[in-house]
C-alpha cells in the first residue's frame, strides 16, 4: 500500500443531497463546487442526477461554467441512466463531459425492477454507452447494489462483465447501496473483481449504515480498488456515506497512500456544508468536530506539558487548527498553564492556585470555560479583595412574566446564619431587597448602586460565562466589585457579595478604631 496513489470522488453533491431535509441551491453547489476542487483538491466531484429538475440542470451549467475556466470540467460528473439516450442528451445541454451510467448491480434488481434478463439488460447498457460516446461523453458505470449482487449471486456481476468487457467505461463503480458489507466482506469481493477483470478501474462507494463505512473503504482500498467515494459531513441516504475527512486522513496514516488532497482546508469546507445543509456535525466527530483537539482532563495537559505525551499524527495544524485544553472542574495546574501562554499572561504560583480553584469552582456550574472566559476569572480573582465575613450559603431566585421576581437567600454573617425574603423587578433586584432585610438587622446600610455593567468575553456563546461589574457609592467613598458566573443573575449576586463583605470589613475597622481611642 504504501506510496501506491488512489482517487478520491467525493459525491456530496449528488448522494449527499438525497440527505432527508437537504437541497442545495444552485449558487451553494457552485460554492461547495469550488471549495471541493480548488482548495480541498480532490480528483473528481459528483454532482447531480440527470432529468431530476431544471433548476438541477441550471445549477450543473453554473458549476460546469466555472470549471472549464479552471480547465477542471472533466473532473465534475453526473448520475445518468439506461433511458435511451435522455440522461446523455440532457447532461449534454448542461455542458457535462462525464456520465456515470447506473446499470442493475444485482440479478434481483435486473429481473423485479426492469423485469429483463442478463443479456436484455446488457444490451440496453451498451447501446447507451454508444449514444454517450458518439455524443462526446466519457463514461463510467455504477453497478447499482452490487454488495448485495455479488452476495447473492457473483455469476450474475460476472457475467454482466463480460458482456460489457471492451466497451470505452473509465471507472467500474461498486456500491454497497444499502451499506451492508463488511471490511472482510469488502475485501474479498473486491479482490474477486480486480482478479477477474485486471483491466478494469474499480471504484468503492460505501454507505454508512453499520457504522463501517470508513473501515470498508481502508479495506477496498488494500484490496486494490483505484478510487473511493465519499461525501463531507458524511452526508446521504439514511446512515449516510463514508466522511471525506475520515477517509482521506486514514487513507494516508493507516495505509500509508498517495492523495492529492489539501487537509488544511477540510474543517473549512465541512463549516461551508454545515452552513448550507444545515445538517451540523457532532462536536466530537472525527477531524472536524469543534472538540476533537480539546484535552479536558488535567493529567493529559500535564503531560504533553512535559513530553507530548498525548500527541498523535492527528495534529491540530495539520488541518489549520490548533490544540485546546479545557478549563473546568476536571482542570489541573497544566490546563490553567497552557491557557495562560495562549493568552500571553505570566501569573506567580500563589495566583495561579487561586485562579484554579476558582475555575474549579465554576466548573460545577458551567461545563467548560473557555480560554475567553479565562481573563474574567484572573480579574475577579486578582482586583478583589476576599473577606470572609458573609458567606451566601443558600439562594433561591424566581422571575416570571407578568409577575414580580422573588428571592429567598441565607446567609452566614460572623457565623450567624441568617435568612431573608424578598420581591422586586428582576431577580437582581430582589435578591437586594433581601440582602437589605438582613443588613438593617445588622445595623447596617447598603451603599447606593450608581453602575452596573454586564459583558461576556467577545465572540462569546450564549453559554460563555458573564462578567458584572458594579460600582457603588458608601458615604462619599465609590468603589467597584466584580462577579463572575455563567449566569448573569448570580454573577451580580456575587459582585453585591464582595461589597457586602467589604462594607462589613469597613465596619469592623471603624469598631476596632473606636475601641482603641476608648
Amino acid at each position: 500500500m504504501q506510496g501506491r496513489t488512489i482517487q478520491i470522488l467525493d459525491t456530496t453533491l449528488r448522494d449527499g443531497e438525497q440527505t432527508q431535509g437537504v437541497s442545495f441551491s444552485r449558487d451553494e453547489k457552485t460554492n461547495i463546487a469550488k471549495v471541493l476542487l480548488e482548495q480541498v483538491r480532490v480528483d473528481r466531484i459528483e454532482v447531480a442526477s440527470a432529468r431530476v429538475s431544471e433548476g438541477e440542470q441550471q445549477a450543473v451549467v453554473a458549476m460546469i461554467d466555472w470549471a472549464r475556466e479552471k480547465g477542471l470540467d472533466q473532473r465534475i460528473e453526473v448520475l445518468g441512466f439506461v433511458d435511451r439516450g435522455q440522461s446523455v442528451e440532457w447532461i449534454r445541454a448542461a455542458g457535462g463531459s462525464v456520465i456515470n451510467l447506473l446499470a442493475k448491480g444485482s440479478e434481483k434488481h435486473c429481473q423485479t425492477q426492469l423485469g429483463k434478463t442478463l443479456k436484455e439488460h446488457a444490451a440496453d447498457v451498451l447501446a447507451t454507452l454508444e449514444i454517450a460516446t458518439s455524443r462526446g461523453l466519457s463514461v463510467n458505470l455504477y453497478l447499482e447494489d452490487w454488495s448485495n449482487g455479488y452476495a447473492d449471486n457473483p455469476d450474475y456481476v460476472f457475467e454482466l462483465m463480460r458482456l460489457l468487457q471492451g466497451a470505452p467505461i473509465g471507472h467500474v463503480m461498486l456500491p454497497d447501496t444499502l451499506g451492508v458489507m463488511t471490511p472482510a466482506r469488502v475485501y474479498a469481493a473486491m479482490r474477486d473483481m480486480i482478479q477477474g477483470f485486471p483491466d478494469c478501474r474499480f471504484d468503492f462507494h460505501p454507505h454508512n449504515d453499520y457504522g463501517l463505512a470508513t473501515a470498508n473503504v481502508l479495506a477496498a482500498a488494500r484490496a486494490g480498488a483505484a478510487a473511493v467515494h465519499c461525501t463531507m459531513n458524511c452526508l446521504g441516504e439514511r446512515a449516510g456515506n463514508a466522511s471525506l475527512a475520515e477517509v482521506v486522513v486514514n487513507l494516508r496514516d493507516q495505509l500509508g497512500m498517495e492523495l492529492g488532497i489539501d487537509e488544511t482546508h477540510l474543517v473549512r469546507a465541512s463549516e461551508l456544508v454545515q452552513y448550507f445543509s444545515g445538517k451540523r456535525i457532532a462536536d466530537n466527530a472525527p477531524i472536524i468536530g469543534s472538540d476533537v483537539f480539546t484535552q479536558t482532563a488535567g493529567i493529559h495537559a500535564d503531560g504533553d506539558n512535559k513530553g507530548r505525551l498525548y500527541h498523535t499524527k492527528l495534529s491540530p495544524e495539520r488541518f489549520s487548527r490548533r490544540r485546546t485544553y479545557a478549563l473546568g472542574k476536571l482542570s489541573g495546574k497544566a490546563s490553567l498553564i497552557k491557557n495562560l501562554e495562549r493568552l500571553d499572561i505570566t501569573l506567580s504560583e500563589e495566583n495561579q492556585r487561586k485562579v484554579l480553584k476558582r475555575i474549579i469552582e465554576l466548573g460545577d456550574s458551567k461545563k467548560s470555560i473557555t480560554a475567553e472566559d479565562l481573563p474574567f476569572i484572573i480579574a475577579e480573582v486578582l482586583e478583589s479583595r476576599d473577606y470572609d465575613h458573609a458567606e451566601l450559603l443558600a439562594c433561591n431566585v424566581s422571575s416570571s412574566l407578568g409577575l414580580e421576581s422573588t428571592a429567598s437567600i441565607k446567609i452566614c454573617v460572623d457565623g450567624d446564619q441568617l435568612t431573608a425574603t424578598g420581591s422586586g423587578n428582576g431577580g437582581f433586584d430582589a435578591f437586594t431587597n433581601a440582602l437589605s432585610g438582613i443588613v438593617k438587622r445588622l445595623g447596617l446600610k447598603l451603599p447606593t448602586l450608581i453602575d452596573y455593567e454586564v459583558r461576556i468575553p467577545k465572540g462569546g456563546r450564549t453559554d460563555a460565562l458573564t462578567e458584572c461589574t458594579i460600582s457603588w457609592s458608601d458615604n462619599g467613598r465609590e468603589f467597584k466589585t466584580r462577579g463572575v458566573h455563567a449566569n448573569q443573575v448570580f454573577a451580580a449576586i456575587g459582585a453585591t457579595m464582595r461589597m457586602l463583605n467589604l462594607v462589613l470589613h469597613w465596619s469592623h475597622q471603624q469598631n476596632e478604631a473606636s475601641g482603641h481611642a476608648a
